[in-house]
């Protein structure tokens, strides 16, 4: 009886502690998810307004 108490409460601390991790990851998703927002929303506003400046990824200048 006593081994089965010790158990419970090691499976209870340790659910504890995945639910701390969980709520962390939940915090950290959220920001993430809000910059990645901004940031596309950035990079429509620069496409909008075609300055043509910056060359992005695989994308060939203008004079090739």
């Amino acid at each position: 009886m006593e081994k089965l108490e010790e158990q419970i409460a090691h499976l209870t601390r340790t659910v504890e502690e995945l639910s701390d991790v969980v709520a962390r990851q939940e915090t950290e998703i959220a920001t993430l998810t809000r910059r990645v927002v901004m940031l596309m929303q950035r990079e429509g506003e620069r496409e909008a307004q075609a300055s043509g400046g910056v060359v992005v990824g695989d994308e060939r200048p203008p004079h090739y």
